[in-house]
């Protein structure tokens, strides 16, 4: 994806919420989630979503055998190709170390959704700190300030223009093979989109009356942004949250998957199982089938979601 696109993006995704009110004199969030309500697209991510969480929180609970559990190392024999398929006792077969796969299967949807949610919330809180700093200045700051936000926004959009999977893995291998790494790498890549996104929201709430009947007041510009245009430029950067989740949860399985995930091979997260499956898929694919499964259809849950929300934002759709 062009650079040009991905900013445009960004910034009508920001343009989206610069009117604070609907012609009815309804608030936009609220019109929103009306339509949402009435989206059955809205309504399958969330249900998709919900059903991912509540795995993750009770998996490690319900899960019928401990994940590094070798039970039945006997009756497995990579070398030869022989494994043990879905039956009574294992639902999902076993891996190649004799482990039930179903119970590493639920023990690993809390792992990968610790790596989403952690590596959205670096992106989120660095981001979000960047784009204040660099809309402020824009919004606020005057000639000086205009420099600062040129500053910064060339930066990032230096790093809009890396492939997002290439960046990551370039800080992954910078930093070593853990899982921290995975977080840290993933996290950074969404750091340039949380900024461009809140800037360009701050951007078009900064002409409003609101901001000018403030200034004309005389009320300091640090409590301008903190207390008016902030609150009211980050319905994107949820809409953006949601939609990074998914991002994140891909680019994470694909960092484990090069093998730059956690080392410790007995910590279940799905991204890891398929790396490790993926040398006996001729002779057993459904090993990396499920955690494949889980990543996508996880994803498309945050997916339609995210991108429910930004329709029901958009003024163009609205009757």
């Amino acid at each position: 994806m062009s650079l040009i696109t991905t900013t445009s993006k960004i910034d009508r995704l920001a343009q989206l919420t610069a009117k604070t009110e609907t012609a009815s004199g309804a608030s936009l969030w609220r019109e929103a989630m009306r339509r949402m309500r009435a989206s059955k697209m809205a309504i399958i991510g969330a249900v998709i979503i919900a059903g991912f969480v509540l795995l993750a929180i009770i998996g490690p609970w319900i899960a019928p055998y401990g994940p590094t559990e070798q039970t039945w190392r006997g009756e497995v024999f990579s070398n030869r190709g022989e494994f043990v398929g879905a039956r009574a006792e294992n639902w999902f077969g076993l891996d190649h170390l004799g482990r039930d796969l179903f119970s590493r299967m639920l023990v690993g949807a809390r792992q990968t959704l610790l790596v989403g949610v952690v590596s959205m919330l670096i992106g989120l809180l660095i981001g979000a700190l960047v784009g204040i700093v660099s809309g402020a200045a824009a919004t606020l700051g005057g000639k000086a300030g205009r420099r600062v936000d040129d500053a910064i926004m060339r930066v990032t959009d230096i790093l809009l223009a890396l492939p997002s999977l290439l960046l990551a893995v370039s800080v992954a291998a910078v930093m070593g093979q853990s899982l921290t790494t995975v977080m840290i790498a993933v996290g950074v890549v969404q750091i340039p989109v949380f900024a461009r996104l809140l800037r360009g929201s701050m951007l078009a709430q900064g002409g409003s009356d609101y901001v000018l009947a403030a200034r004309s007041l005389g009320i300091r510009k640090r409590r301008i942004v903190l207390t008016q245009i902030l609150p009211n430029s980050l319905s994107p950067v949820i809409v953006q949250a949601t939609l990074s989740l998914a991002t994140a949860i891909i680019e994470a399985a694909a960092l484990s998957y090069l093998g730059l995930g956690n080392p410790d091979p007995a910590v279940p997260e799905w991204g890891v199982m398929l790396s490790q499956a993926q040398r006996f898929f001729d002779n057993e694919p459904m090993m990396s089938m499920y955690p494949a499964v889980g990543i996508v259809i996880t994803a498309l849950g945050f997916t339609l979601l995210g991108e429910a929300m930004r329709e029901a934002l958009d003024p163009k759709l609205r009757g």
